[in-house]
């Protein structure tokens, strides 16, 4: 599902227009992007969590000419699935 089907389908579900949806929804994502940019976790109970991670600075190769290249350190965005996700992907 992208985000133009999930706009129809929720705007379907609450008898709302599809550009009333977008506009929530995008307000949305802009607010997890924003909290999660300020180090915050985000976290929907019975969904999930969005939580970052730092991973540190390391060592690794250049596949194409077997040097050694310093790997930066960076945030990665990790997803924790929510018991009842888990449990309705499964049943």
């Amino acid at each position: 599902m992208n985000r133009k089907e999930l706009v129809v389908k929720v705007a379907n579900e609450c008898g709302m227009t599809k550009a009333g949806t977008e506009k929530i929804l995008l307000s949305i994502l802009d607010t997890i992007s924003d909290s999660m940019e300020n180090g915050e976790r985000v976290t929907f109970l019975g969904f999930g969590s969005f939580t970052i991670i730092e991973r540190a600075a390391r060592k690794g190769l250049n596949p194409k000419t077997g040097k050694a290249i310093k790997i930066p350190a960076k945030k990665i965005i990790k997803f924790k699935p929510g018991k009842e996700l888990v449990h309705k992907v499964n049943s």
